[in-house]
């Protein structure tokens, strides 16, 4: 389970130099598993077996049993430069939620359930409370997501990070059936393509946005922002949404030819990548209006709109692809979840068009 024992392994005892004196503070690293225990008992599962503490997580695999061909799903992802908005803002119990957002809902793009996660946390000090909140974080969005907390590492790398620096990752598990498995084969022309909306900036871009709003306007982070109703700080800081349960209730609901988690790369890039190469996805801008940090970060840094759609999700998380005659139920699935979700565009022959999806006309003001 996560812990805090560093990855160097100490010296032997004696006189002058010792762990302690190097930057490794082992009573703090046991201080934040001791911490972290309440939130990690909330992720799991009937599958995982021991507890907090153990040198690897254990999950029961016979669990995959009633799969007739189950095929395992694995992804692993960090949250970037969005951590150092977290150190400056004091905010250590959101980014966790970032962390498993960018994991799982890799993972349910196949049509994976995720199973259980590990994370990484690496620090420049050991503060337990900060690690513990972190790990808070991450139990939270794993509950979100349905998936156990199995395993983990804290550790510390004095001399090489500051003592407040730190960075998360993690990696996760799924499990999809081999004849539901999701990908460019189903895709058909004339299916819908169904958005669903972004809670912000999610965890990519955060170097663009960083640069735009620090160094090109010269914002702080608690400067109120009227578009936003909050600080700079609050929204570039919102959690990233977590999609996997939305998308497996759709697939329970009615029939899905394949998803795309809309991450680094941008819309248009990640849709391509499920599409097949004789087909070609069309997503029309006037569907939706992109959130107000959206359009601040093309103001403030006079960014042209192609360099912020490759950049940044411009409101929009996760699509699914489903036959048009599916459009009007996987909506409706997605609204009782509390989904925001529109067909914003559909699959057609690949005719002339040289890349797999492409956005047309302009945004809905």
């Amino acid at each position: 389970m996560p812990s805090a024992e560093p990855n160097e392994r100490a010296p032997h005892a004696g006189t002058g130099a010792s762990y302690a004196a190097a930057g490794v503070d082992i009573e703090a690293g046991d201080r934040a598993v001791e911490l972290m225990k309440e939130w990690v008992k909330k992720t799991k599962r009937p599958e995982v077996l021991g507890g907090l503490g153990g040198f690897a997580g254990l999950f029961d695999a016979s669990a995959l049993k009633r799969y007739e061909r189950p095929l395992l799903a694995s992804a692993t992802d960090g949250v970037g430069t969005k951590v150092d908005l977290a150190r400056k803002l004091g905010v250590y119990d959101t980014i966790g939620h970032d962390l498993v957002g960018m994991v799982v809902d890799d993972l349910v793009v196949c049509g994976a359930e995720p199973l259980f996660m590990t994370d990484y946390i690496c620090v420049g000090k050991v503060h337990p409370e900060r690690v513990a909140a972190i790990v808070k974080g991450i139990a939270e969005g794993c509950v979100l997501a349905g998936c156990a907390l199995v395993g983990g590492e804290t550790a510390e790398h004095p001399g090489l990070l500051g003592p407040d620096d730190f960075d998360v990752a993690g990696a996760g598990t799924g499990v999809v059936e081999y004849d539901q498995l999701l990908g460019a084969d189903r895709i058909r022309e004339g299916d819908a393509v169904i958005a669903m909306a972004s809670s912000g900036l999610h965890s990519n871009g955060y170097s663009l946005v960083r640069h735009v709003v620090f160094d090109r306007a010269g914002m702080s982070l608690d400067q109120h922002v009227e578009e936003f109703g909050r600080t700079l700080g609050e929204e570039l800081l919102e959690p990233t949404r977590i999609y996997s349960l939305d998308c497996l209730a759709l697939t329970r609901t009615t029939e899905v030819h394949g998803f795309s988690h809309i991450t680094g790369g941008g819309l248009a890039n990640n849709l391509a990548r499920v599409i097949p190469d004789h087909l070609h996805a069309t997503v029309d801008r006037s569907t939706w209006t992109p959130g107000a940090v959206f359009d601040l970060v093309g103001r403030a840094g006079n960014v042209e709109r192609l360099e912020l759609e490759k950049t940044l999700n411009m409101g929009v998380g996760m699509m699914a692809i489903v036959p048009e005659a599916s459009a009007d139920v996987a909506l409706q699935t997605l609204a009782d979840r509390g989904v925001d979700a529109w067909v914003a565009g559909e699959i057609v022959g690949r005719g002339d068009h040289r890349d797999g999806a492409e956005l047309t006309g302009d945004y809905a003001k």
